[in-house]
């Protein structure tokens, strides 16, 4: 396939290594620098753009490529408040569109592992819930889209929590989300119970971009030909095809 590198920063350079071990071409490679060459010429030849800029960015590097055809891997998170102008201007278009929280194969199996956890500990009140997130000092959005999606898989099967914070409260039925900002942490998310007696915690630690990086272009792989809106989860446990 032919790659677009929306964002060619340090993700975008490791994505860009990876997209060529696995045989793609990147033939379009867009920073701060040259903005304007995300155009409908210097898409003409493009199979499947890979987004990673700023939650500011994003939606109009979807739009881009939507109106011009061009299928789109987001791992940008932060934009998902305009989620239905993007949901419908991909209607429009028939076109195509995979967002994630997280590309990582092995955070979305920690995705799945947090939600039987967080089913198991529901008949359990002795146990109370808690999450850590730590990110490098570049995240921009806090807490990350990752810990929301951790956030949000609790919040679905406890019923003893109704919403999640990352200010700490008295309100039991919170879920406090203590938040992290350090150099050179590529991410690491911890899901804790505690009680009385005994702890019980999940931990998912990137020990760098790969695994980010690779999951996005394993999704590029899996919607090139495809038409319609998915996720991670559809790559990895299967999908229902939109056309």
């Amino acid at each position: 396939m032919n790659i677009a590198i929306i964002g060619y920063g340090k993700m975008g350079q490791v994505i860009e290594k990876i997209a060529l071990e696995r045989g793609h071409q990147v033939t379009l490679k867009i920073s701060a620098s040259n903005a304007s060459d995300l155009n409908p010429a210097n898409l003409k030849e493009v199979d499947v753009a890979i987004e990673f800029t700023s939650p500011e960015n994003a939606v109009k590097s979807i739009f881009t490529c939507l109106e011009n055809n061009v299928p789109i891997v987001v791992g940008t998170t932060g934009w998902y408040h305009q989620f239905d102008e993007v949901k419908e201007k991909c209607s429009q278009h028939q076109g195509t569109l995979l967002y994630a929280t997280n590309c990582s194969v092995g955070v979305n199996l920690f995705f799945k592992l947090n939600e039987q956890l967080a089913k198991l500990m529901n008949n359990h009140s002795e146990y109370d819930v808690k999450m850590n997130e730590t990110h490098h000092t570049q995240k921009l959005d806090k807490p990350s889209g990752t810990a929301i999606t951790l956030a949000e898989g609790i919040l679905t099967n406890i019923t003893a929590k109704n919403k999640w914070n990352i200010l700490p409260s008295t309100n039991k039925n919170e879920l406090f989300i203590d938040v992290h900002r350090i150099e050179n942490v590529p991410g690491t998310h911890q899901v804790t119970y505690t009680s009385a007696i005994d702890d019980i915690e999940i931990k998912h630690t990137a020990h760098n971009r790969e695994g980010f990086a690779q999951g996005a272009v394993i999704a590029a792989e899996f919607i090139h030909n495809k038409k319609g809106i998915f996720t991670m989860q559809d790559v990895l446990f299967g999908y229902n095809l939109n056309s």
